[in-house]
């Protein structure tokens, strides 16, 4: 004799409830992203900070920077190793010296050293020219005193020299302590030089020593005056 067909009910009572089972993934899911989340900006802050060093960071001033410690911090650092595994990126994630580091991946060394071995970019604005002027007239001589001259800050445009390799620090002013800049042999050869004596004499001044020394005088005063 056959068996009667079960009822709704009494199907729905042996089936696990599919509402049931969605609920279990979707937390279950939820909960993974919620982690991700937020492990997600420490681990961008700790890849930014350790783009920038020059030198391995250590766990212990990871953790003093970013004020998290322990396994959050552990499983940060982890996920920065994660995004820098294998071979898809040209950058690597390593542990040496103590610390962490990102460094160029061995294969992509070629191409970093053939870009590096690139003719260096000369090209220069109008603030950096007059800059250029002033330091290789008036050389040795400090950003304040450059700044004094054009009448406008002199930090940037002589970090960006250095940058270049145009300038370069000559000693310090005996009586302020300023750091003194040069032009350098990149700057003769960028401008044709043989030497720094080769320069055109400026029209309408022909600077000796005794001119260039009255003029600094005068902006040590200047500068003394608004002290």
């Amino acid at each position: 004799m056959d068996q009667p067909d079960m009822t709704d009910r009494e199907r729905e009572s042996e089936e696990p409830d599919s509402a049931s089972r969605e609920q279990e993934v979707t937390g279950g899911e939820a909960a993974a992203v919620a982690a991700a989340d937020a492990a997600d900006p420490l681990a961008r802050d700790i890849e930014a900070i350790l783009f920038i060093s020059p030198e391995p960071v250590s766990l212990e001033v990871l953790a003093e920077v970013t004020g998290v410690e322990d396994d959050e911090l552990a499983l940060a650092v982890e996920s920065v190793r994660d995004r820098f595994s294998g071979d898809a990126s040209g950058i690597v994630f390593t542990e040496v010296a103590g610390g962490y580091t990102l460094r160029t991946h061995d294969r992509a060394l070629p191409s970093v050293e053939r870009f590096c071995q690139r003719p260096a970019d000369y090209s220069l604005s109008a603030a950096a020219m007059e800059t250029l002027a002033i330091v290789a007239y008036l050389q040795p001589i400090s950003r304040p005193e450059i700044a004094r001259i054009r009448g406008i800050s002199a930090d940037t445009v002589v970090s960006n020299l250095l940058e270049k390799g145009l300038l370069e620090e000559s000693g310090r002013n005996r009586d302020t302590g300023a750091v003194r800049y040069r032009t350098t042999r990149a700057f003769e050869k960028l401008f044709g030089l043989a030497d720094i004596a080769g320069l055109p004499a400026v029209e309408g001044f022909d600077a000796t020593p005794q001119d260039v020394e009255e003029l600094r005088q005068k902006l040590h005063l200047a500068a003394d005056k608004r002290q």
